[in-house]
């Protein structure tokens, strides 16, 4: 069976396109800029070559008609008819609580994906898009939501809740819901199976950090607390992001700044985290950069960014007296050796004892980081949503 996997954003499509009997990749690429008149669609070819294709493409749907004509281009594609398509599974930001599941789209489904676009303004209206865009090209083609949010749906609600008046909760449905839940779901089932063991009883703490970044605290294969909340903006530093601000400096900010909500709310999600205090770059790569040529900003803005983790992980052995394994994943988590020893650092007394030549060496690998003395597993495990949502789609449609 092929399962074409979309991730809809705003101006962007990312897309996979996988052969489920073999669960390898065949296809895969992106549509960038999308709505600007320098659009432009890139096709990963199996080699590892990346081919530009620029067209214009005004709205999301002739993106998808784009990538649906590569699948079948004799010189990129790998197909002979879209007909062998089987299903397309797509990302879709927040479900709210309506969905703590992958579900098969529907009218119902849409409308309700519909009503979640308040919480996720930037997000759930692209996912929208898509679907329409293979309901257009597509006709007749199974499709299947799975949502960031639902992972997080097993968290008891003294976790959830945010102390504000309770009415404010029944009517708007504020509380913490949580995101990379499919991420955090993918390595906190695939590290169990790399170390050959049961998640029944096991405490594992699931660090997801990258450009966006949060942590999760998952019990007996269920999530239990989650670092991001209402929106992303909440938890961790991250590239852009401020992550956690008490509400008085907000509001004080506003005053003092005379910033409209909108104007704040694109301060604390575009202008802040390693960004802001170091005025560099939102890219660890760059800060790491900066801080060998002695800037103070940048390297203040990375110890911030270790430091908000190391309390999370610390929050959240708390939270489930105990921690079993520490997994660590995304961009950073994969491929920053120094920021997971500097985290790592901080647990001795739990007994975290780490390997720190292996973990200099590993990058974007699965490993196992930690010495066999250590009394908690720390694991390197590259995240892979995409196959996560073709496998739920798989179920689904089958």
């Amino acid at each position: 069976m092929k399962i074409l996997v979309l991730n809809c954003g705003s101006s962007s499509i990312k897309y996979k396109l996988f052969d489920m009997d073999t669960k390898k990749v065949i296809a895969q690429g992106g549509a960038e800029k999308i709505g600007l008149p320098d659009s432009f669609l890139v096709v990963k070819r199996p080699n590892g070559e990346k081919v530009q294709i620029d067209k214009s493409m005004p709205e999301h749907t002739v993106g998808i008609e784009l990538i649906l004509s590569t699948l079948v281009d004799k010189q990129l594609g790998c197909l002979s008819d879209l007909k062998e398509i089987n299903a397309v599974g797509h990302r879709v930001v927040h479900g709210g609580e309506r969905f703590n599941k992958s579900v098969l789209i529907n009218d119902e489904v849409i409308a309700n994906i519909r009503q979640c676009s308040d919480l996720a303004p930037l997000h759930n209206p692209a996912n929208l898009k898509g679907i329409d865009a293979i309901t257009k090209t597509l006709p007749g083609v199974p499709q299947v939501a799975v949502f960031d949010t639902a992972f997080h749906q097993t968290m008891p609600d003294e976790a959830f809740m945010y102390a504000i008046p309770y009415e404010l909760y029944e009517k708007y449905g504020i509380r913490r819901y949580g995101f990379h839940g499919t991420s955090h779901r993918y390595v906190s089932q695939r590290v169990c199976d790399f170390l050959g063991l049961e998640n029944k009883g096991l405490k594992v703490i699931t660090v997801h950090i990258g450009n966006g970044g949060s942590c999760a605290a998952v019990l007996d294969g269920k999530s239990v607390d989650t670092s991001m909340g209402l929106t992303p903006v909440e938890g961790l530093v991250m590239g852009t992001r401020a992550g956690d601000l008490d509400l008085g400096a907000a509001t004080y900010i506003m005053e003092k700044e005379h910033l409209s909500m909108a104007e704040f709310n694109n301060l604390v999600n575009k202008k802040s985290g390693l960004l802001g205090v170091s005025g560099v770059s939102s890219d660890a790569r760059d800060i790491a950069a900066a801080i060998e040529q002695g800037n103070r900003r940048a390297d203040l803005a990375r110890r911030m960014f270790i430091y908000r983790v190391v309390k999370y992980i610390g929050a959240y052995t708390a939270v489930m007296n105990g921690v079993d394994i520490i997994v660590f994943t995304g961009g950073i988590g994969e491929n920053d050796p120094y920021i997971r020893a500097e985290i790592c650092k901080h647990f001795s007394n739990l007994g975290v004892d780490v390997d720190y030549d292996k973990n200099a060496r590993s990058r974007g690998e699965e490993i196992e980081i930690s010495l066999p003395s250590s009394r908690v597993h720390v694991c390197v495990i590259p995240t892979d949503e995409e196959l996560m949502i073709a496998t739920d789609t798989l179920d689904l449609v089958s």
